[in-house]
């Protein structure tokens, strides 16, 4: 099976897995044996998955489309730095110094404002995907869960962290296709339009603060 990674390590999924721990006071009853049989083991790329379903493309796009003002925003003030740059480049001989000077700090107090406001934006837009991955994640495993006990599977291994100790594994034994169509069953929600985004896109980098004249 070829390997598939998730979107991005912003997008990593909540979940984990808890030992127990026996009472050290009180011995534990010992544990009934399992049956004797041979072991089926199943791979999922979970965090793909689960941006696959009909319901996370759907969720993706509308956080995405929530965050469109400001990355138009952004984008407006990013392009007015850039145009006083060129302005200062191109017509610095022709200015006198207080000019140069004013336009030295409306570039500076610009590009501040710019990489406050998109750190912000990417910090919100990150808590927006997390939050709603989370949210989703934990129904999609539900379903990861009903799956393998209806087909009995006694381990289920997620391949979609790059740390992933699984180096092989025949695609018959991929159950990730599986799981996203029980789950848009089970959800019931459409497929989006083929024009929409599949993945969620970054907030816009700032660029570096302009050098002083």
């Amino acid at each position: 099976m070829k390997r598939t990674f998730a979107l991005s390590a912003l997008l990593a999924a909540g979940l984990s897995v808890t030992a127990l721990a026996a009472s050290a006071q009180t011995p534990a009853a010992p544990a009934t044996a399992a049956p004797a049989g041979p072991t089926k083991i199943a791979v999922i790329a979970f965090q793909v998955a689960v941006a696959q379903t009909n319901e996370g493309q759907r969720n993706f796009a509308d956080v995405q489309k929530k965050f469109e003002p400001k990355q138009a925003q952004l984008k407006t003030l990013n392009d007015e730095i850039e145009t006083l740059k060129k302005q200062l480049q191109t017509q610095g001989d022709k200015l006198s110094p207080a000019e140069q000077t004013a336009k030295t700090k409306k570039i500076d107090e610009d590009t501040k404002t710019l990489q406050r406001d998109a750190e912000d934006a990417r910090n919100d837009y990150q808590s927006a995907i997390g939050d709603m991955y989370n949210t989703l994640a934990s129904k999609v495993y539900e379903v990861v869960e009903s799956y393998a006990k209806e087909n009995g599977y006694t381990l289920v291994i997620d391949v979609s962290q790059q740390q992933s100790p699984v180096l092989y594994a025949a695609e018959s034994t991929n159950i990730t296709q599986a799981i996203i169509a029980g789950y848009n069953s089970k959800s019931g929600v459409p497929a989006p339009p083929p024009s929409a985004p599949a993945a969620p896109k970054p907030a816009p980098k700032a660029p570096a603060a302009a050098p002083k004249q």
